[in-house]
């Protein structure tokens, strides 16, 4: 680290908030991302695990104050962030590095955050996919009192649970969920064979399963019983495409439901190659690595 960027400091804001993220490999985001955070956000951190591109030297760069740890899963992360961070904001939000606030959402926040009523604060993320914004979104839970949550502990899906008064605020978060298909693709890989571990090995969901309980445990409910259903993938791709309003955005929102019922499909399959063959997936490293100095080189 060079003196310049050791003495950087992140540019302060009035949100009396402490936004974290968690990272691998998310230098293409990471310049955007912190401008939409600098001037607003009191504090910044970032838990890295062990990125090999610029992450870190960009949050460096800005004054991010970043630690590095091994990746056991989503929810053990999130956890060890909340409980090893030196945070001082009373405030505390989870943010992804491929969101963005929009000024909205930032001015109520502080509104929210100041009126001081509530445990914690929902907000509506909006999904963005080939660059085009999609009619699809989901409310989450994004921001609570510093020291008072927790995340279930699982290795994907993971959501924080907040003891008290949860607070709508109006707003959206842009997700741009990646930068193209490749890097789609590739992180669809990891995460649907995440998932046909844990259906394998039967682990927690993100939440109990509950029909008529909360919106996240509905869809828990639903999921735990997708795979029986006859006619399963015609299904859910009417679901993301009419129900949840896709066919708005036409053909990019025409495929971004189908491409949702192509990654159950992989989660299944990979399910039933483990049943079949009794070995889970092999961690397995890709790309080219560095000269091994024991054999001859070529340009």
């Amino acid at each position: 680290m060079n003196d310049k960027m050791a003495v950087m400091d992140w540019q302060r804001g009035d949100a009396p908030v402490a936004v974290v993220m968690i990272s691998l490999n998310e230098g293409h985001n990471m310049e955007a991302v912190l401008r939409n955070l600098a001037g607003w956000a009191q504090e910044v951190f970032l838990v890295d695990s062990f990125s090999q591109d610029e992450t870190v030297e960009i949050a460096l760069r800005h004054g991010v104050q970043v630690v590095q740890r091994r990746f056991l899963g989503f929810g053990d992360q999130w956890n060890f962030a909340l409980s090893e961070l030196r945070i001082t904001a009373p405030w505390t939000m989870k943010l992804d590095p491929d969101e963005r606030l929009s000024d909205e959402v930032k001015r109520n926040l502080v509104q929210v955050m100041e009126r001081d009523d509530a445990m914690g604060v929902s907000v509506v993320r909006r999904l963005w996919f080939m660059g085009r914004p999609l009619a699809v979104r989901q409310e989450l839970v994004r921001v609570w009192r510093t020291g008072h949550c927790r995340f279930t502990d699982v290795a994907v899906n993971e959501h924080p649970v907040v003891a008290g008064a949860i607070s709508q605020v109006h707003g959206e978060i842009e997700h741009h969920d990646s930068p193209d298909m490749d890097h789609w693709l590739e992180k669809q890989n990891r995460y649907t064979t995440a998932e046909a571990i844990i259906a394998y090995q039967k682990s927690a969901l993100a939440d109990h399963p509950r029909l008529l309980g909360t919106p996240l445990q509905r869809r828990m409910w639903l999921k735990q019983r997708f795979w029986g259903l006859p006619f399963r993938y015609a299904l859910f791709f009417l679901y993301n495409w009419l129900w949840l309003g896709a066919w708005r955005t036409g053909w990019v929102g025409y495929a971004w439901a189908r491409l949702r019922g192509d990654v159950m499909r992989l989660i299944e399959y990979k399910r039933r190659e483990i049943e079949l063959t009794g070995c889970l997936p092999t961690r397995r490293v890709y790309g080219a690595g560095q000269p091994d100095a024991r054999v001859r080189q070529y340009e």
